[in-house]
């Protein structure tokens, strides 16, 4: 019985702290989700650079040793 209460009483609460929260506006999201995407572009795009530099790098190194 005690357990059903405490239950019932998270879920209360739960919904009465959802009341509060302030969902941002359609536009808004869509600008969040444009940055990400430019952001996930340009950082994804610097690590491939660096990976194919070091990469390069590394088989001229290890070409050097033979």
């Amino acid at each position: 019985m005690k357990f059903i209460k405490k239950a019932f009483n998270y879920f209360k609460e739960s919904r009465e702290e959802l009341t509060k929260v302030v969902w941002p506006t359609r536009k808004r999201v869509i600008e969040f989700t444009i940055a990400v995407i430019i952001l996930v572009v340009v950082i994804g795009s610097f690590l491939g650079l660096f990976d194919f530099i070091f990469s390069k790098l590394l088989t001229y190194l290890l070409s050097l040793k033979k």
